[in-house]
């Protein structure tokens, strides 16, 4: 028979399942009640300014976000500012981008209530909620804050990766430095490309954040109007040098993200830009740091980025297409970007059937040398395993598509100030609207079936979402329904993302002729 457990270790235990319960309490819910903050703090510092970031539950999708918290002791400061507060949110939730942070919702808390949920009291007390009041003492100063959330990325940040390796005794791996390059750059352009453009003005190795499969995001973006108000995380010494010399001086423009860009390409590369010892990076240690590049062309990447003319620094489109960054033909990325757009019309393991039915000694491509005989590429020589990994690494957003037109984004809409009888209203909670579906559809497949009476259509419908989650509906079709107004249906209600809404109704239409012949 087993000794008994010393009571000092089960005391310990005890206290670590207690540490653990209290991180899983709900402090706070938002006023629609999806959102659940939690007593656990996070790392995650998406923008200067917010002094509080908390883990929190989706209780709509089940995953873990982030719970930002951007305060205003100043309450006139935050009426000067109110309005582009309000247009700036408006604005970042509708950036959709694989190498961005997503913003889901954010809203105003100006009242002077308590917090919303109660806590549960432990042996040492009651905590208090961050930015609210503490449940059974004093009641804290009222706190005008904004609260917004984000996508959480658990995997850690840049600068902790490059810490990881450089212990580790690693070099950093070129083609690792050139995708994580091509994402950001990705990120910066479709900023930059917004009408009016977004400038992230906080670009350093902290706000970049890797996930387990590769994927670079990089933190939401805090335009130049709100920037005044709250440089304090901006103006740490340890991060200046991510910053350009005309910081503080002038407005921000774009060229100040690319010299911020140009810094964390250099550290990637170097992976730490050493201080010796001093609080903030000298002018010297990033010297030291830009000779010891071996690669003629990494160098001439980076230093043009680090000009000290902001004029001279080239766009963040224009870097992508510089010939350091060159790894994938741009023939072969549009093939699997337009094979990763139509998967939904292929069944899922169409690379492995389509591998099976191949002739491995059939001729690919050949290219003719005359008088010598052609240089030809079998199927054997590719490897399956390989296409496959690539096309998952294309939908994961490792590879974006950037080198075209069509990938620009469109300009974001200006939000409208609220009428006066509105703007009362605007400063207390309201509840949510139908949210928008934020993933892409990668798969679609279709069924119709009579009722038993024939007098109806019954369609079910399965979607296959980015992130495999499979989404299953029914509906009882009537004669007036067409294929271009259940798809508008199925967007307003945020089954579908607005991007798909095309090809949605395109595959319903041809359903509906496939099972109901004329009938439509």
């Amino acid at each position: 028979m087993a000794a008994p457990e010393p009571a000092p270790r089960r005391g310990r235990e005890r206290e670590r399942e207690d540490e653990s319960e209290d991180e899983s309490d709900i402090l706070e819910e938002s006023p629609c009640g999806r959102w659940q903050k939690r007593r656990e703090q996070v790392n995650q510092g998406n923008m200067p300014g917010v002094q509080s970031t908390f883990l929190a539950m989706d209780t709509e999708e089940g995953v873990e976000v982030v719970w930002n918290e951007l305060h205003f002791a100043d309450r006139k400061a935050f009426a000067a500012h109110e309005e582009k507060i309000q247009t700036m949110f408006e604005q970042l939730a509708l950036v959709d981008h694989p190498n961005i942070v997503k913003l889901h919702k954010y809203w105003l808390d100006a009242s002077e209530a308590r917090a919303r949920v109660s806590h549960r009291q432990t042996g040492g007390g009651v905590r208090p909620a961050a930015g609210g009041a503490a449940v059974g003492g004093a009641a804290s100063p009222p706190t005008l804050q904004v609260i917004f959330i984000t996508e959480y990325v658990s995997s850690g940040s840049l600068k902790q990766f490059l810490k990881k390796t450089k212990k580790n005794h690693k070099a950093m791996n070129a083609r690792a430095w050139k995708r994580w390059c091509t994402q950001i750059l990705s990120a910066l352009s479709f900023l930059h490309a917004c009408s009016p453009p977004i400038i992230h003005g906080n670009l350093t190795s902290d706000t970049i954040f890797i996930q387990h499969n590769g994927l670079i995001k990089i933190g939401s973006a805090l335009p130049d109007d709100l920037r005044s108000p709250i440089r304090a995380e901006r103006d740490e010494l340890r991060n200046l040098h991510f910053f350009p010399p005309e910081y503080g001086e002038v407005a921000d423009g774009t060229a100040v993200d690319i010299f911020s860009f140009g810094m964390c390409a250099l550290e990637m590369a170097v992976l730490e830009i050493q201080a010796n010892g001093d609080t903030r990076v000298t002018e010297e240690a990033i010297a030291r740091a830009r000779h010891s590049l071996s690669d003629p062309n990494m160098r001439e990447f980076i230093l043009s980025c680090l000009a000290r003319d902001p004029a001279r620094r080239p766009s963040a489109h224009n870097l992508l297409f510089h010939r350091v960054l060159f790894e994938v033909h741009s023939l072969k990325l549009l093939a699997a970007h337009c094979f990763i757009q139509h998967q939904y019309l292929m069944p899922e393991n169409v690379v492995e059937e389509k591998t099976k039915a191949m002739d491995l000694q059939a001729v690919l491509a050949e290219i003719p040398r005359h008088p010598r005989p052609p240089l030809q590429w079998r199927y054997s020589e590719i490897s399956c395993l390989e296409l496959d990994k690539f096309l998952e690494d294309v939908r994961n957003g490792i590879y974006p598509l950037m080198n075209f037109a069509a990938a620009r984004p469109l300009g974001l809409p200006r939000v409208l100030a609220p009428p006066p009888e509105e703007a009362q209203k605007a400063k207390t909670p309201t509840p949510e609207p139908f949210d928008s579906e934020t993933r892409k559809v990668i798969q679609m497949q279709c069924n119709l079936e009579r009722s038993e009476d024939k007098a109806r259509w019954h369609l079910t419908l399965l979607l296959v979402l980015e992130d495999r989650l499979h989404r299953q509906l029914t509906y009882d079709l009537l004669p007036t329904d067409s294929a271009q107004d259940l798809a508008a249906e199925l967007v307003h209600y945020g089954f579908v993302h607005e991007d798909d809404r095309t090809k949605l109704a395109t595959f319903l239409e041809s359903t509906f002729l496939k099972y109901r012949g004329a009938q439509l």
